[in-house]
């Protein structure tokens, strides 16, 4: 069985990683040569803010290297985190799935939550889009994957947190950037921050737009982002951030098979003909207090608003909607012992509400003499109101020096109301799930400070999406049920050769049951059923090191390998049985690795690989899409051109191979007359980018 395999594999690392320790030991270390990887601090929502003490495979990307391919586009940064698997046909098509679990989804991200601080970034209908933050906006962002964070509700895929950038040098700072590539691509940015004793502000504008380089692919968006802090005092802050953008983005969908291999840059027909596209204005804001009670308890509670105004017209209707969004949580932390036993704890609710209005009409292009999309009668009129809540604990206990014990729960219930007004009035319906509990426990063992082992149990849940819970006639169909499913982990985390070598390795197994699917029955028609299981087991490891070549040269490497397992155990559709196969959507292997050399003179060249296995593209498994690599370069300079006037100048080249691939795929396409399934998405051809930066310190 693979997960053995994995536990074997997992063993001789461990054992293989130790004695390589006691070796390093007995070395002599210069310390004047040695570059130690700094430690990683985790979003302050945890109940540890050290990666160390976390019972979790918890993926970090700093803002350096966020920033490390072309600061566009987070595709090809969130995919260096083994288990995550981002898909994406332009700046504004994106799937992200994490150890398989959201892979089917058909255009979008579910089945996975995101903040941005406090703020939900996952709508009432379980849609999760991070695209809209600018990447030069992000401080941090954190991936969790897997069910083991209760304070973010226990989701089957896990949690995406991002942290917004706020001003860390004391005084002022402004910066500037310019980014300029092939196929148009033009990004503008400026920024502006002040640091005070009890306040700060970070105020960021920018400005993106490409070509595309397929046909009906132009895109544009421009967003501004405030950040900061008030009242700040030794215990107590007031953190506010807000975040406005506006997009348009054209699309040329997907293609069949033969279009693909001969002519990628085309478009879908229709979409082409109907300049087919998605606009949005969208907003964010939130305030957070955080204030201190005691030496033992502080209290962090924060509220939010966000607002979505979509317009999207495609070949077989144009689509409106609006959703506007309001919630909070609060969350009481502290420590308190028990004989002499310490205790760490979290412990608060989350309250999410939202109201969604969608309309659609018909979209007239065929006869609007070429000049695409064009509104015709009003077709279908839906109102939702959609609100849950969240009540999470987690405890930290501290048994010794070496031993700890972390334990979670987490307490969904869900409501929500449909009324459709056309084409036929109905009734309002009402209709909520039975509430959820998602356990949680975890042991660590830590040998020393640098060394941890663990092994964790954990319950998660998927809600469903809204045409995952419809009948073919529109009505709620009572019978749906959530996704719920245990995943069973043991990993660990390592420090080596005086902190130049950080290490994690985890293993799992998670098994869904009441699988959600969403049939496609009409241009924009959906039924859900619950069909079955899912199983998904699989390895990750990766790897960081730092090595002081010289007084000249410092190279920094990474690597990031999950190799898995995901299949149906249990899944029959319309009468057939897909028992056995392999899931859809989803590469089970992906490799990623990188190098960047730096050099006392402030030139550096970085490089960096991906390889993705094959996918199935349908349930029957009659059809997959080739694995591929992709190879990016990039080198620069970093100088000072007048005292506190510093520079960036770089250059780069991604998919350097020109590999074809397709970027992302659409699961279970279907073919429509004699057509083949649209089942591809073509990613970028060889391109070229360039970028420059200016930053002064006041």
């Amino acid at each position: 069985m693979i997960l053995k395999k994995y536990c074997f594999l997992f063993f001789v690392f461990c054992v293989f990683q130790n004695s390589k320790a006691q070796e390093k030991e007995s070395k002599t270390i210069d310390s004047v040569k040695t570059q130690k990887l700094d430690e990683v601090i985790i979003s302050p929502l945890h109940v540890n803010n050290r990666l160390q003490n976390t019972p979790a495979a918890i993926g970090i990307l700093s803002k350096k290297e966020l920033l490390q391919n072309n600061a566009t586009d987070i595709t090809t940064v969130i995919n260096t985190i083994p288990g995550v698997f981002m898909q994406s046909s332009n700046f504004t098509t994106t799937r992200i799935s994490i150890r398989g679990i959201g892979a089917r989804s058909p255009y979008g991200t579910n089945k996975i939550r995101a903040f941005y601080g406090s703020i939900p970034l996952t709508s009432g209908n379980s849609e999760t889009v991070i695209d809209d933050i600018d990447l030069e906006n992000i401080g941090q962002l954190e991936v969790i994957k897997g069910p083991l964070s209760s304070i973010y509700g226990a989701g089957l895929g896990g949690a995406i947190l991002i942290s917004p950038q706020l001003s860390k040098t004391v005084g002022e700072n402004a910066s500037l950037s310019s980014v300029f590539g092939s196929f148009g691509l033009l990004k503008n940015s400026l920024n502006y921050s002040l640091n005070k004793n009890n306040s700060s502000v970070n105020i960021s504008y920018h400005n993106l737009k490409t070509d595309g380089w397929r046909e009906n692919s132009s895109y544009k968006r421009e967003g501004v982002t405030l950040a900061g802090e008030l009242f700040r005092k030794e215990n107590s802050k007031l953190t506010y951030f807000s975040n406005y953008t506006y997009l348009k983005a054209y699309i040329p969908s997907s293609i069949t098979k033969e279009v693909f291999d001969s002519n990628p840059k085309l478009g879908a027909a229709t979409w082409v003909a109907s300049k087919g596209f998605k606009e949005y204005k969208s907003t964010l804001a939130g305030l957070a207090y955080d204030f201190k009670i005691n030496d033992h308890l502080n209290n962090s509670t924060s509220i939010f608003v966000n607002y979505k105004d979509s317009n999207e017209p495609r070949p077989f209707d144009i689509l409106r909607q609006y959703t506007f969004g309001t919630g909070g949580r609060t969350q009481f932390s502290g420590n308190f012992k028990i004989s002499k036993v310490e205790n760490q704890f979290i412990a608060g609710i989350e309250y999410f509400t939202d109201n969604y209005s969608g309309n659609t009409f018909e979209n007239l292009y065929k006869t609007n003499n070429g000049e695409g999309s064009l509104q015709g009668k009003q077709l279908t009129e839906t109102d939702q109101k959609r609100h849950f809540y969240n009540i999470f604990a987690q405890l930290r206990t501290l048994l010794s020096d070496h031993f700890e014990i972390q334990a979670g729960l987490n307490y969904n219930e869900t409501h929500f109301e449909l009324t459709n007004f056309l084409p036929n009035k109905m009734a309002t319906e009402k209709y909520s799930y039975d509430g959820i509990f998602s356990p949680q426990l975890s042991f660590l063992f830590k040998p020393n400070q640098e060394r941890t082992l663990y092994f964790s149990v954990s319950r998660g849940f998927s809600l469903p999406a809204t045409e995952e819970t419809l009948t073919s006639s529109g009505n709620i169909n009572p019978d749906i049920k959530p996704e719920s499913g245990y995943n069973f982990e043991a990993g660990g985390k390592f420090y080596f050769f005086n902190k130049n070598l950080y290490t994690e390795v985890a293993v799992y197994r998670m098994e869904i049951k009441d699988l959600l699917v969403a049939k496609r029955i009409g241009d924009d028609q959906y039924e859900g059923i619950n069909a079955g299981k899912t199983f998904h087991e699989g390895i990750e490891v990766s790897a960081k090191h730092n090595w002081v070549i010289n007084h000249f040269f410092t190279l920094n490497s990474f690597i990031g390998a999950s190799l898995g397992q995901y299949e149906f155990k249990d899944f029959v559709d319309n009468g057939n049985d897909y028992s056995g196969n392999k899931l859809t959507g989803v590469a089970a292997n992906k490799v990623n690795a990188g190098i960047i050399l730096n050099t006392y003179l402030g030139i550096y060249f970085s490089a960096d690989f991906q390889f993705t296995d094959k996918i199935p593209l349908n349930d029957a498994n009659s059809t997959y899409s080739d694995s591929y690599h992709i190879i990016n370069l990039k080198t620069g300079y970093r100088f000072e051109i007048l005292p506190k006037l510093n520079t960036n100048l770089a250059f780069g080249i991604n998919n350097v191979t020109d590999e074809k691939y397709a970027s992302m795929i659409l699961p279970n396409a279907v073919a429509v007359g004699n057509a083949s399934p649209r089942y591809y998405y073509p990613g970028l051809p060889i391109n070229y980018y360039g970028t420059i930066s200016l930053n002064y310190l006041f």
